[in-house]
């Protein structure tokens, strides 16, 4: 057990592993800068605490920056002590958790804290799709500390005082009360998956922790259910607008959790459990309710670009770790902006190079509307999905059927129109016609969905796929 003097780092630890865990490494290690009267600054642990506990019983890693110590700044054998604990974890296969509150490079040391910065992104990037790798800022993650978020497979931000910058905010002009650093923007960037209270932020990891395998290497991460596995979900009609419900009400005891919370909200991502098994869940999604049920995000039914990365880089982590994927598409095309043209096409590679990559169980559900090639990249059957279901009133096709047929009759009257749209319906777009053509397995109640998907997991289970040798994608 850890002797360390109580500190915020220390306190943060303790809160985070379960209780009389936490094993200390390195509590010993010193700077050996003596520029600049650096060797007459006390630096207990040099400014880090690192070593080893437990989460519901899980071996993790963690290192916790500790900000009053010369300002939690990084340094050489601050960033060995960091390094070295990377590969403890690499060579138990367990995950590693970051609590940051850096006060960026160490000018004393200069080269030195330079170098050391470079180690600690090759450890990471090594360790990337091996072990998961989780950050927690809760002050300044800034300059070089930042690009390790980058790095990390998810990364949660304290409200109130965490900072993420590359650039120093007094550097960026009309930045002012250095909101571009906040987590109210940097929320909004890709990186960050939620962002609360202290105690938000550590109960967030904990909760992740228990959905992720501890390696790549790993069976999967299992949990003991409870819950019915034919369970009917009346109310899933209801949930098409925020797929989030949805997913919360097909997952055992309803527990979702959702990753990325305030970036590409057109898209909702996160794990829940399928009889017991962890499952990434990729969703369309057109509203976001709070928990007092007012909209705070209203969509247009599209896929945009940042909702395409989400989607892209989610999978790929699933993939990695091997964690089977679920998909809820419900879509009717591309958002269509100035703006988002600029990446809608790079986006969109990104998340077809992802699912179409991705070796573990694949299986999607159509819920309402599939139209075009948004229908295409969602995980479709031509993707290779390994089980695709669409809901009894599904619309599958190039687009809504009575747009079709005016499209095609542009000269018919509105009888004839209503008319020629139920025809093309019929013929071209329903779940029906997308079964007929095999681009659809089965053709199932909502209400049965729960029972539908968990069987397809359970019998996808010992699913073995081999493609060509290669190094890796470019995309």
């Amino acid at each position: 057990m850890s002797t360390t003097t109580q500190s915020p780092a220390s306190t943060r630890i303790e809160s985070l592993l379960d209780a009389n865990s936490f094993v200390e490494i390195g509590q010993g290690v010193l700077s050996r800068s003596t520029d600049f009267n650096a060797s007459a600054q006390k630096a207990p642990s040099d400014g880090v605490i690192t070593g080893y506990g437990v989460i519901d019983g899980n071996l993790v890693y963690v290192y916790s920056q500790d900000a009053s110590c010369l300002g939690g700044t990084l340094g050489e054998m601050h960033a060995k002590k960091i390094t070295r604990l990377y590969d403890m974890a690499l060579k138990t296969g367990a995950p590693i958790i970051g609590l940051i509150d850096c006060g960026g490079l160490r000018l004393q040391e200069a080269t030195d804290a330079l170098e050391a910065f470079g180690a600690i992104y090759l450890k990471s990037n090594v360790a990337s799709g091996i072990i998961p790798q989780v950050l927690g800022i809760f002050g300044n993650c800034g300059g070089g500390m930042a690009v390790l978020a980058g790095l990390s497979d998810f990364t949660f931000i304290e409200g109130k005082n965490g900072r993420m910058f590359v650039n120093a905010p007094n550097a960026i002009k009309g930045n002012k009360d250095d909101a571009l650093s906040k987590a109210a923007f940097q929320a909004q960037t890709g990186l960050i998956d939620d962002c609360g209270s202290e105690e938000d932020v550590l109960a967030g990891i904990r909760s992740l922790i228990g959905f992720l395998p501890s390696n790549n290497e790993d069976n999967g991460s299992y949990d003991e259910v409870d819950d019915d596995l034919n369970r009917v979900c009346e109310d899933l009609p209801s949930c098409t607008g925020d797929t989030a419900l949805a997913l919360s009400r097909i997952a055992d005891d309803e527990d979702f959790f959702e990753v990325k919370k305030g970036y590409g909200q057109d898209i909702a991502a996160g794990f829940l459990r399928l009889n017991g098994q962890t499952v990434g869940a990729v969703a369309n999604r057109s509203a976001v309710y709070d928990e007092e049920g007012k909209a705070v995000f209203e969509g247009d039914g599209t896929l945009s670009p940042e909702g395409a990365r989400k989607a892209a880089r989610f999978v790929r982590f699933c993939d990695a770790f091997n964690i089977p994927v679920l998909t809820l598409t419900n879509v009717t095309g591309f958002l269509a902006t100035s703006c988002s043209e600029k990446r809608m096409a790079s986006a969109l590679g990104e998340m077809v190079s992802a699912f179409a990559g991705a070796t573990v169980p694949k299986v999607n559900v159509i819920l309402e509307k599939a139209y075009g090639s948004a229908y295409t990249v969602m995980n479709s059957k031509a993707l290779g999905a390994d089980m695709v279901y669409a809901w009894e009133n599904a619309e599958i096709g190039m687009m809504d059927s009575d747009l079709a047929a005016k499209i095609l009759f542009p000269q018919a009257d509105a009888a004839a129109l209503k008319e020629k749209a139920a025809e093309y319906k019929a013929l071209q777009s329903g779940a029906a016609s997308a079964a007929a053509r095999g681009y659809v397995d089965t053709v199932i109640s909502p209400a049965d969905t729960r029972k539908y998907v968990i069987g397809a997991f359970e019998m996808l289970y010992t699913k073995r796929e081999d493609r060509p040798a290669k190094k890796h994608g470019s995309v």
